[in-house]
């Protein structure tokens, strides 16, 4: 069985000592009054977990939590004896439904001071995210239940991300006046076409098999296998000289020994012409040009079944960013746009200077008051409140870093690791990859369908990806030989 996390690993210590980019180290220790319990960590073998355990606040991520996760992290990377390590989530109902906005809304209430406990937060937070997005070891997260905001720092920068038929995602925080922040700059812009600003404008929800299909999650299985999971992973031995990569191609495919199949029952939802009305009306450069685009959809008539639904979805979009902070769209935008540039490290010190300028603004705590504090929940009244009200002045003021403020330092910062695209690709193919074996020439889609099969293992998922990327984006010559037709979102 597994250990506990009150027994003590011999390398461990609650302070955990790491230079980054200035001459003093950072220091993370416990507290008092950190809850004890809020973080469960097992040793199996090779395998150290760290299962979140606030269930009935849906393993929301606080500082206790947080101050806790650092500093093992920190020494499993030193230790031979960790070759895997899993984050979790406990019960059935979420992996990490985010961060606990709520106190960080009620703390901001007391004015700077409690804005700067506020920012110190992200600081925490992000560090974390940053640790994970350069870990040294195998990371894994299981995205079994809700995973949202917060929780998803926690997980998309993991090279190898489960996703169950349990799981719900989403960037909800525009709904809160805040931004799509714990690396959402990295991330979302990194997505096919334009899914990541569609994402963060909007907070739309993928469940279950389509946060893979969407390329958040980079396998799925079902949700009950998970145990048996990871007790196999447990049972694998590395050699000292294999680098991360090797372990993570043999990590991938002992995955693929506990393939449960795809859900028939859950068709791909960003696909077809769907996706298509998702790249036209999200390549734009303003808020605005983006509304006229979604109130001109369909531009291109179908079937009558797909106009109607592409007509319902533009309507439904359009609702939902006319209900969302003005600023925060902006915001958001504009961090889509810039953050395509940012290497993992910018990343994270970007958005925790845009944090603290948000901690400052009046839309997150009115925005998380409204819609979690107060009972019942109310609409949130954004100031500005209209599109109009933000300028763009406005909106570089809010990325201009604030002079004499240090920026975040980080752990694991080195030239080495601060990458600009994730090192990593374990999940389905990715449409660059399809696009280049189309533009290559002389295939049917038949032979492209087997060769990227054959590259990825026969991997779950990759048929049904590489048909629908081909059938949006390729049409056949006279000799029935594809053809790349797309144009770039």
């Amino acid at each position: 069985m597994p250990l506990k996390a009150k027994i003590k690993d011999p390398a461990f210590s609650t302070q955990a000592t790491r230079m980054a980019s200035h001459n003093e180290p950072i220091a993370i220790k416990e507290q008092p009054g950190d809850d004890p319990e809020d973080v469960l960590f097992n040793s199996y073998y090779g395998v150290r977990t760290i299962e979140l355990n606030r269930p009935n606040k849906l393993n929301s991520l606080n500082a206790s939590m947080a101050r806790k996760i650092v500093p093992r992290i920190l020494e499993w990377q030193k230790s031979d004896l960790a070759n895997i390590l899993i984050m979790s989530g406990a019960g059935p109902k979420a992996f990490c439904a985010g961060g606990d906005v709520a106190a960080l809304a009620q703390q901001n209430t007391d004015g700077p001071d409690g804005q700067a406990k506020s920012l110190a937060y992200f600081g925490l937070e992000y560090q974390l995210d940053h640790l994970i997005a350069t870990c040294s070891k195998p990371y894994i997260s299981y995205m079994d239940g809700i995973t949202m905001g917060g929780g998803v720092g926690l997980s998309v920068h993991a090279p190898i991300r489960i996703a169950t038929e349990r799981t719900v995602f989403a960037m909800p925080e525009t709904t809160i006046g805040f931004f799509p922040d714990v690396g959402g700059s990295f991330f979302l812009p990194r997505l096919e076409g334009k899914l990541g600003t569609y994402l963060a404008l909007t907070s739309e929800r993928l469940k279950g098999v389509n946060a893979f299909y969407a390329g958040i999650a980079t396998h799925y299985i079902d949700s009950s296998i998970l145990p048996n999971l990871t007790g196999r992973l447990a049972e694998l031995d590395f050699k000292d000289y294999e680098d991360l990569a090797t372990r993570l191609a043999t990590i991938d495919a002992t995955i693929a020994e506990f393939d449960s199949g795809l859900p028939h029952n859950e068709p791909m939802l960003l696909a077809g012409e769907l996706r298509k009305a998702i790249d036209r009306c999200f390549r734009h450069q303003t808020i605005e040009e983006i509304i006229a685009a979604l109130q001109k959809e369909p531009v291109v008539p179908a079937t009558n079944e797909a106009t109607d639904m592409i007509q319902t979805w533009a309507q439904k979009t359009l609702s939902t960013l006319s209900e969302r902070s003005p600023t925060s769209l902006r915001v958001a935008l504009r961090q889509m746009q810039l953050g395509r540039d940012w290497r993992i490290a910018e990343t994270f010190q970007r958005e925790h200077e845009l944090a603290g300028k948000f901690m400052a603004h009046p839309d997150f705590t009115e925005g998380v008051s409204a819609r979690l504090i107060r009972k019942p929940a109310t609409t949130p009244t954004w100031n500005p409140s209209s599109l109009d009200g933000v300028s763009a002045d406005d909106i570089e003021g809010m990325f201009r870093p604030r002079e004499g403020v240090q920026k975040l330092r980080l752990f694991n910062h080195s030239p080495a690791n601060d990458y600009l695209e994730y090192p990593y690709r374990l999940g389905l193919p990715r449409e660059d990859e399809i696009e280049d074996m189309v533009r290559q020439g002389g295939k049917t889609a038949g032979q492209v369908i087997r060769q990227i099969l054959r590259k990825h293992n026969q991997k779950v998922g990759v048929r049904q990806k590489i048909e629908e990327v081909l059938q949006r984006c390729c049409s056949e010559d006279d000799q029935g030989l594809l053809v790349w037709t797309a144009r770039e979102a």
